[in-house]
């Protein structure tokens, strides 16, 4: 009969970054073990639970024998195994001992074509496996292989050694209602467990597999349930924040589900003389340091209250309240004293120091590096026409925070400290703001920098990272990206396109390769990064919801300015869409093959040697909508260009169907070359259109 399995390991405290994972993996394993097996039937569904002391898997509809099978065992050819008097030779009678099989089953063999020779084959049915004797290699195959980030070796009391992420003291395994026997990691099983560390009392005895959640959360106060503990939290941090914001990063919500079995949430304060400090830094030291939750008002202002996630349930929280919020206090009076310490001295007072942090060693300190920043800083903002000496103050004391005391502290904060800094030394708003807003992008979805000033100095610091990294032969291989280019190229590629700069890519690249003149360590890689850049580029664009040959179409052109690449592209989606497109797009594909195969540059057209009807049509058709497909090309109408261009269709499949191009006369030969290749600029002026052509 089908019966719900269970199996549970009962351990020390597992580490809680890792705990899901090994939850999962553990069930994981086991369920496809036996599903494999053929133990689990189609209904049969999986359920892994862990908490910081419990891996554990139920699984319904498992058997306790598994399905009878089929099964056809190739012998041998039949030349070998039968003499000419069709009796089995010794290889056969060997073969068959070795596989099991009687002698007497001779006579079932059948003899087929395997598409070499004349073979034997045997079928037989193999009888179902027992769960009972399979199960505890399954159990075994799911620890050896669990994703564990350090195993430890310890001894049970009979002193044998056993290996495993954390002691292990109780083993369940139930198969409905009956253990089932094994031995392992120096245990054997049975059917008790253990409930919350204080919350519960004495064993607790699971009568059957599928009561085995129920009775944990009844008896032992503990809710196995990663998923059901995590949003239990979410819940309660949101009951009892109110009015105001919790801040619960997924990250922290996953540490602390994986630190508690009965999560409580109480409410703790801290005085309100360290609001005085910038929030960002009490923050950081409440999430990081002691898995505290941050409250905020409407208007993201950091309140002097914060939740805490209690393992403990009980009427009288006072003591556990005063006691996070004794613990939480000097690490806030830390924050302050590095906060008041670090504002005795100007960011520009720290930037000597600079000189004394190796960037990299191929390519100088961080002062060196902080020259090129900010002599490419001002190229840009120059470009941009925006204040040149701003965006070069800004990326000279972009990096100085890095030798305060709160950054030492807190690495995340770089930047973030700059901008507070340089507040406070009286520097230029948008100076201050580009000590944060040269490390946007961060990550993928990130905001981009709010100012012309910080957006110069994050592309500076971006391109002075790809290209001399790149120089020194550092690019990225295959999943090893140690310097992160991949991200620094896409953020300068989200700059470009969402910001719409009117900035030249080659020019970028070729001001970025003057900051390393003279360096031998250095060889210029900008041939390889455009190239790198584009096809960054082509995966963003399809992330932005574009067709691949709608991309292809833009990118194949190697486009220098990206700041209308977005409306290029809608317009090549509109114009896919319309009838007269596939017919445009065959034809500009059958224009470029035959430009690429003609010797040398067409002319001018001459109108007195368009002898044919179709090419005199063609070219007084192009003549006609040729104004009108500049104005709108120069106003940045791209979709009315292109539908204009589709105007052309009959006159070109008439040309194509009429018109002998690679005439005899080399005259009329050339003089249709020049038509084609004036007609190829007109199409592609846009866009390739022929990469759209199916």
């Amino acid at each position: 009969m089908n019966q719900t399995l269970l199996v549970e390991l009962f351990t020390e405290e597992l580490p809680p970054k890792a705990l899901a994972k090994l939850g999962a993996s553990f069930a994981q394993s086991i369920f496809d073990t036996l599903k494999k097996l053929d133990f689990v039937d189609s209904e049969g569904m999986l359920t892994w639970y862990a908490s910081p002391r419990r891996l554990a898997a139920v699984i319904t509809h498992v058997r306790p024998i598994s399905l009878e099978k089929e099964e056809t065992i190739k012998i041998m050819p039949v030349s070998i195994g039968l003499d000419q008097d069709g009796k089995p030779t010794t290889a056969l009678l060997k073969k068959l001992q070795g596989l099991g099989i009687p002698e007497e089953k001779i006579e079932e063999f059948e003899h087929r074509d395997d598409g070499k020779s004349k073979t034997l084959f045997y079928s037989r049915t193999v009888s179902g496996g027992q769960l009972g004797i399979v199960f505890p290699g399954a159990l075994e195959v799911a620890i050896n292989n669990l994703p564990i980030p350090k195993v430890m070796s310890y001894q049970r009391p009979d002193g044998e050694t056993v290996h495993f992420v954390r002691p292990v003291h109780r083993i369940i395994a139930l198969h409905g209602a009956e253990i089932i026997n094994l031995s392992l990691l120096g245990l054997n099983s049975n059917r008790t467990t253990l409930g919350h560390r204080f919350l519960s009392e004495g064993e607790i005895s699971i009568a059957h597999a599928d009561d085995y959640a129920a009775k944990l959360v009844s008896q032992g106060k503990v809710i196995a349930n990663v998923t059901e503990r995590k949003e239990k939290i979410r819940a309660a941090l949101l009951a009892k924040a109110g009015d105001d914001q919790v801040l619960m990063p997924e990250s922290l919500l996953d540490e602390v589900t994986a630190l508690v079995e009965w999560p409580v949430v109480y409410e703790c304060k801290f005085e309100d003389e360290f609001l005085t400090v910038p929030q960002e830094c009490l923050i950081l030291t409440m999430q990081t340091n002691q898995k505290y939750f941050a409250l905020t008002d409407a208007n993201g202002k950091l309140r002097s209250r914060f939740l805490i996630v209690s393992n403990l349930e009980t009427a009288t929280p006072e003591h556990i309240i005063q006691g996070n919020e004794r613990v939480v206090r000097p690490r806030l009076s830390d924050a302050k004293f590095f906060f008041e310490q670090d504002k005795k001295k100007t960011l520009e007072a720290r930037l000597p120091m600079l000189a004394n942090v190796v960037y990299h060693n191929k390519l100088g300190s961080q002062a060196e590096r902080t020259q090129r920043v900010q002599s490419l800083a001002g190229k840009i903002a120059q470009a941009l026409g925006t204040d040149v000496a701003l965006a070069e103050r800004g990326a000279l004391l972009a990096k100085a925070d890095l030798l305060t005391d709160m950054v030492g502290e807190f690495p995340e904060l770089q930047g973030i400290m700059g901008t507070y800094y340089a507040l406070h030394d009286g520097e230029h708003a948008d100076v201050a703001a580009a000590a944060s807003e040269h490390y946007q992008p961060r990550f993928a979805g990130d905001a981009l920098p709010a100012t012309t000033t910080g957006t110069a100095v994050a592309l500076a610091d971006k391109l002075e990272t790809l290209v001399g990294i790149w120089g020194i032969g550092l690019q990225p291989t295959g999943d090893r990206d140690p310097f992160a280019l991949r991200r620094h190229a896409l953020g300068v590629l989200r700059m470009l396109v969402e910001k719409r700069l009117p900035l030249s890519l080659k020019h970028l690249l070729a001001d970025t390769l003057t900051q390393f003149a003279g360096n031998s360590n250095f060889k210029d890689p900008s041939a390889d990064v455009l190239s790198f850049m584009y096809e960054r580029l082509r995966g963003q664009l399809r992330d932005k919801g574009f067709a691949q040959n709608e991309v292809e179409a833009v990118v194949a052109q190697n486009p220098d300015m990206l700041d209308t690449i977005v409306e290029r592209l809608q317009a090549v989606q509109a114009f896919a869409a319309m009838p007269e497109s596939a017919s445009l797009a065959a034809a500009n594909k059958r224009i470029t093959n035959i430009l690429k195969k003609s010797e040398g540059t067409p002319g001018a057209v001459q109108v007195s040697l368009l002898q044919e009807a179709a090419e005199q049509a063609l070219y007084h058709a192009m003549t006609k909508v040729k104004p009108e497909v500049d104005a709108a090309f120069g106003r940045g109408d791209f979709t009315a260009a292109l539908k204009t261009l589709a105007a052309l269709r009959a006159e070109v499949d008439h040309f194509f169907n009429d018109v002998m191009v690679n005439a005899d006369d080399l005259a009329l030969r050339n003089n249709r070359l020049a038509l084609l290749n004036e007609l190829h600029g007109m199409l592609n002026q846009v866009a390739d259109i022929s990469k759209l052509a199916a």
